[in-house]
C-alpha cells in the first residue's frame, strides 16, 4: 500500500463541499453533516471541514447582496460558529495554568481526545490556536513510542527498585553504581534525568537551608478598624532629604486611636531599623491577646528576623499585595501628615539628629495634643483613656 497522500482534483473538493452545505440544513451542526458525507468519500473529516471552510470562503458573497434568508441563515451560522467556540474556550479554561498560561501539549492533547467527537479535531485546534499536525504527532507518538522512551520506561522501574530496596536514602550517583553492579549499562546523566523526573533524590546531611518563607496573608483586607487598642497595628516608613544624605524614618501606629506606639530615625534602611521601632512599640504597650501586624510588602518587614520577632512577640503577621500603596493606606497617611506637618514646613533638614528631634517633639505633640476628626476630633490619647475609663465603667457597674 502506498503511503503517499491523495491529491484530490479542485472539482471533488467543491463537490465534496457543496453537499456539505446542501446536508447541512438537516443536522443539528455542520460538523455532524460532515461525519455523515466524509465516510461515504473515503476522506478524513477534518480535511472535509477544511475544504467546505475554502469553498465557502472562496464563494460567500458580500453580506449586503445577499438575500434576506440567506443573509439570515449566514448570521445563523456564524453565530453557531461562535456558541461552538466559547463551549470549547469554557470546557478547555479548566485545562489552562493561573493567569491564562497554555498548559503542556499533552494536557492540550487529552483534551481534543475528550471532545473530538462532539467539535472535530479541527475546531478545537483552531479555537486553541494548535497546529493539528501537533495533535497528530503527538498521538502518534503514544501509540508508536520510540525505542529511547521504551528504554526510559524500564529503567524507570529498575531505579525506583534500587532506590525502595535501600531505605530511599540512594543519590543518583549511588543508583548508578548499584545498576552497573547488577550488569546494567546505562550512562550516569540518564539516571539523573530519570530521577529527577520521577521526584527521587538521596538524603543529604546537615539541615536543609532554607533561605526564605512563605509570605503572610492579607488579613487586614483595607479595613482600619479596631474595637479596641492593641488589636491592629500598622506600619511603615519613609524618608527625608538631610544635607548629609537621606534619613529614613519608621512608624507603628495603633488603628483604635491612631496612636503612634513605634517609631525610629535611621541613616540606614536595613531590618534593625524597623526593628527598633518595634521593640520600641512592644516595650510601651506591652499587648496582650492577639494583636494584628499590618505592613506592605518591604522586605524590612518580610524578613526572617522581622517576622520571627513578630512570632516572639505573640503578634499576628499581615502584608499587603505588591506595589499597591491602598493596603496599608494608614500608615500611609500618616507618613503624609508627618511630612507635611514638620518635614516640608521646618526643612531644609542638617543631619539625622536634627530630624530626630524634631520628630520625637512631633511624635509627642501628635500624640497628645493634635485633634483627629476620624476619632471625633479629639487626641489620640484621649481616644484611648476615655475607652479605657469606659470599659472600667462598665467593669464597676456588672
Amino acid at each position: 500500500m502506498s503511503n503517499k497522500s491523495k491529491r484530490f482534483p479542485p472539482e471533488f473538493r467543491d463537490r465534496a463541499a457543496r453537499m456539505v452545505l446542501e446536508e447541512e440544513k438537516n443536522h443539528p451542526s455542520r460538523w455532524s453533516a460532515v461525519m455523515m458525507i466524509a465516510p461515504k468519500l473515503d476522506i478524513h473529516p477534518d480535511t472535509l471541514s477544511k475544504w467546505t471552510r475554502l469553498h465557502e470562503r472562496a464563494n460567500a458573497p458580500a453580506v449586503n447582496e445577499l438575500p434576506d434568508r440567506e443573509k439570515i441563515r449566514q448570521l445563523e451560522r456564524e453565530n453557531r460558529e461562535l456558541r461552538q467556540a466559547n463551549e470549547i474556550l469554557r470546557k478547555a479554561s479548566a485545562y489552562f495554568c493561573p493567569g491564562g498560561t497554555r498548559p503542556h501539549l499533552q494536557a492540550m492533547t487529552r483534551f481534543i481526545e475528550e471532545h473530538r467527537q462532539t467539535y472535530g479535531v479541527g475546531s478545537i485546534c483552531r479555537v486553541l490556536s494548535i497546529a493539528p499536525s501537533a495533535y497528530y504527532a503527538t498521538v502518534a507518538r503514544q501509540k508508536n513510542p520510540c525505542v529511547r522512551s521504551q528504554k526510559d520506561k524500564e529503567l524507570c522501574d529498575d531505579i525506583r527498585r534500587v532506590w525502595n530496596d535501600n531505605f530511599c536514602v540512594y543519590g543518583a550517583r549511588k543508583v548508578w553504581h548499584q545498576l552497573k553492579r547488577e550488569g546494567l549499562d546505562v550512562a550516569r546523566c540518564t539516571v539523573e534525568r530519570l530521577m529527577r523526573r520521577m521526584g527521587l533524590k538521596g538524603v543529604m546531611r546537615g539541615k536543609a537551608v532554607r533561605t526564605t518563607r512563605p509570605c503572610p496573608q492579607d488579613l487586614v483586607q483595607r479595613q482600619f478598624h479596631a474595637p479596641a487598642p492593641n488589636r491592629l497595628w500598622v506600619s511603615d516608613f519613609t524618608y527625608v532629604s538631610t544635607w548629609q544624605g537621606f534619613v529614613y524614618v519608621a512608624f507603628i501606629i495603633d488603628v483604635f486611636a491612631r496612636v503612634i506606639v513605634g517609631w525610629r530615625v535611621s541613616s540606614t534602611a536595613h531590618t534593625d531599623f524597623v526593628l527598633d521601632a518595634l521593640e520600641q512599640a512592644l516595650c510601651q504597650r506591652r499587648p496582650e491577646g492577639k494583636v494584628t501586624h499590618h505592613s506592605d510588602r518591604g522586605c524590612q518587614y518580610v524578613s526572617i528576623r522581622y517576622t520571627q520577632r513578630l512570632a516572639e512577640a505573640g503578634l499576628v503577621a499581615s502584608v499587603g499585595s505588591v506595589g499597591d500603596s491602598y493596603d496599608n493606606a494608614l500608615a500611609e497617611t500618616i507618613n503624609g501628615l508627618y511630612k507635611t506637618e514638620l518635614i516640608y514646613r521646618q526643612g531644609p533638614w542638617k543631619n539625622r539628629e536634627a530630624v530626630e528631634l524634631a520628630t520625637l517633639k512631633w511624635v509627642d505633640w501628635f500624640n497628645n495634643r493634635r485633634l483627629l476628626s476620624s476619632i471625633g476630633n479629639i487626641p489620640p490619647a484621649e481616644a484611648e483613656a476615655r475607652f479605657y475609663a469606659q470599659q472600667k465603667s462598665h467593669a464597676l457597674a456588672a
